[in-house]
């Protein structure tokens, strides 16, 4: 499950870094080092003391009302609803400003996710069908983003960017799929009345948004009551996480209150006081979706604390030959391990490629099969829900053993399956040679161009509109223009630089935001020549200049849609190892050396395919 996701909008590097946020190796590690933990206890002489401790009673009781739990139902039921809630919060965010809200971007991972859910599936029920466990069949359909990233990170092939996202993206699809069939098929049959309550409950979680004042508190008191009446209705409970998280608002920052909050910082910088300190904390709040603040809040708390706690508490598999010859001789076993190990892969690699081979679907540039291949063998990494739906699924406790023994096998022979395809593959097949020819071909209905569209010259410049050296080779493309006229188009991608340039992303997105205007040309001409003013009101201010919408163009400014599309160029320049603009392709081979117009002119004279004649530059002007 996915609970290490870090979206890629909105941030980029000038190089590509090896691996993946060190959040997700640390994340994976502690997971790992609990299962670890908790097999050692499992068999250690004092191993008794292991299912003794997890079955310990804790009770709870107000006036003549009691319960009483397991720490094992605790933490299973009770602090993995908070691990449910942050997926929920995940899903939420993608389907309504990140990946999936472009239904065609996705339709790959889309289509392998539903395979990699499907397959496996099917592959459990065909080796369980005479062994009364088929219904078991939840236990291998999951997998777990955790430690897929985390494992991805660990591999660190090159330029893992492209894969990282199509795995997210699968990954929240395999999200919905996993609660959907644990809110359907796996819940002890419904009771009415708490069923209603909790319905009741959603509706009134739905209305939390309109509060003015005290929605957290409502959101956590609404979600603590909706958990109970889940868990009275036969509902797993954890699921009151997922549907209070789906119920919470996401949306990109706001114009008015990100400038709302500046001036709140200003006025506090020039007068210190508890009234502006409480306006500014509370303005800084606001600016962002209650989504993406309990998100970044209690996200190291579930990744370090929690799923570490759920290792423990679900890897404890006492080993001794005995086990290990029932786990040889058990068709649950071999059905979950063929269908995390085999079945995920077969699913997700085979989807993408019978897709692609109907021309349904493109992969991003630099992701090929072999790729996908590996991603797919890493997804059969199913430790979290496979661990956590063997007790609701099976109910023998030796079968349930004997599921945890293939549940932890699967997941290794995943992560080694993945390693072998990533990095030996990569070895066989090695990558195209990064950065010197361009990855993405023109596409006159997506790229900013001036000159002929079916022109046979071509120049594409990664470029940022806070870079001075950007600013000055204008020039030589004015010239580089005016010398071919019709037979050459320049076309224009971008390449913020994030260190050196603090406004450069803002500004590609102003520009982005005035193309969907029709302008981005002129937006273009105009930032370059106020390179020293580039902060947000300036871009507002230009763009009222233009005769822009102000209204449209303010949501234009932050929509999913521009961040996006600023990201894709990101990700073209981290694949082809680009570092620094102006960076220039001509005829789709990087230009080396100079870019002063004589130079692109002669780079242009000189490409394959480039026509005679033309007309005479006086060089060294």
């Amino acid at each position: 499950m996915s609970v290490s996701a870090v979206r890629a909008t909105g941030t980029g590097s000038a190089k590509q870094r090896k691996g993946g946020p060190p959040g997700e190796r640390l994340a994976a590690a502690l997971m790992l080092a609990g299962a670890v933990v908790a097999m050692v206890w499992a068999n250690a002489p004092f191993g008794a003391t292991y299912e003794e401790f997890w079955s310990l009673p804790v009770g709870l009781s107000v006036g003549g009302w009691s319960a009483t739990f397991t720490v094992h139902s605790i933490v299973n039921e009770g602090l993995m609803t908070a691990f449910f809630f942050l997926v929920g919060l995940e899903v939420k965010r993608e389907l309504t400003i990140g990946e999936l809200t472009d239904r065609s971007r996705a339709v790959l991972p889309i289509a392998a996710a539903v395979a990699g859910l499907a397959l496996p599936a099917a592959i459990f029920v065909l080796f369980n069908i005479s062994s009364g466990e088929a219904d078991a069949w939840g236990v291998v359909i999951s997998t777990d983003t955790a430690f897929l990233l985390g494992a991805l990170a660990l591999i660190a092939p090159r330029y893992p960017s492209r894969l990282r996202i199509f795995l997210l993206t699968l990954a929240v699809v395999d999200d919905i799929g996993a609660l959907l069939a644990i809110g359907v098929f796996y819940n002890s049959g419904l009771a009415p009345l708490p069923f209603v309550i909790a319905i009741a409950l959603m509706v009134l979680l739905a209305l939390v948004r309109f509060l003015r004042v005290g929605r957290g508190l409502s959101y956590f008191l609404l979600g603590g009551a909706l958990w109970i009446a889940l868990l009275l209705a036969g509902i797993h409970p954890t699921l009151a996480g997922v549907a209070v998280a789906l119920l919470i608002p996401v949306f990109p920052p706001r114009r008015g209150d990100v400038e709302r909050a500046a001036e709140l910082t200003q006025a506090f910088r020039e007068s210190p006081n508890p009234a502006y300190a409480a306006a500014v904390t509370r303005s800084l709040r606001d600016s962002l979706s209650i989504n993406e603040r309990v998100d970044q809040a209690w996200r190291p708390y579930i990744s370090y604390g929690v799923l570490p706690i759920f290792a423990i508490a679900n890897a404890g598999v006492h080993l001794d030959l005995q086990t290990i010859q029932d786990a040889v001789a058990s068709p649950v076993a071999w059905g979950i391990v063929v269908a995390l190990v085999v079945g995920k892969f077969v699913g997700i690699t085979g989807a993408t490629a019978l897709l692609q081979a109907m021309g349904k679907g493109r992969l991003a540039p630099g992701l090929g099969l072999n790729r996908i291949a590996g991603g797919g063998a890493l997804s059969g990494i199913g430790f979290t829900i496979s661990l956590f739906l063997v007790p609701i699924a099976i109910s023998d406790p030796e079968t349930q053993n004997i599921a945890r023994v293939a549940v932890l096998t699967a997941s290794v022979l995943a992560f080694f399956a993945g390693w072998l395809l990533l990095v030996v593959g990569d070895r066989i097949w090695p990558p195209r040679p990064v950065g010197a020819k361009l990855m993405r071909p023109f596409d006159p209905e997506r790229d900013h161009f001036r000159g002929s569209a079916q022109a046979r010259l071509e120049i594409v410049e990664y470029g940022d509109f806070e870079c001075p050296f950007c600013s000055r080779a204008t020039g030589s493309i004015d010239t580089v223009l005016e010398h071919f006229g019709d037979r050459v188009r320049w076309v224009w991608r971008h390449f913020p630089l994030d260190a050196p340039h603090p406004h450069a992303q803002e500004a590609a997105q102003a520009a982005e935001a005035a193309a969907l205007q029709g302008r981005f040309l002129d937006m273009a001409v105009t930032l370059f020549a106020h390179q020293d003013r580039l902060e947000t009101t300036d871009l507002c201010d230009y763009a009222q200049e233009l005769g822009l919408d102000a209204e449209r163009f303010t949501e234009d400014f932050r929509s999913p849609r521009v961040l996006r599309r600023i990201q894709d160029d990101r990700l073209d320049a981290e694949l082809m190892d680009l570092s620094g603009t102006p960076t220039f392709f001509v005829n789709g081979r990087r230009h080396i050396g100079p870019y002063d117009s004589a130079s692109l002119i002669r780079a242009l004279e000189a490409a394959p395919g480039a026509p005679a004649g033309g007309t005479p530059v006086a060089f060294g002007r």
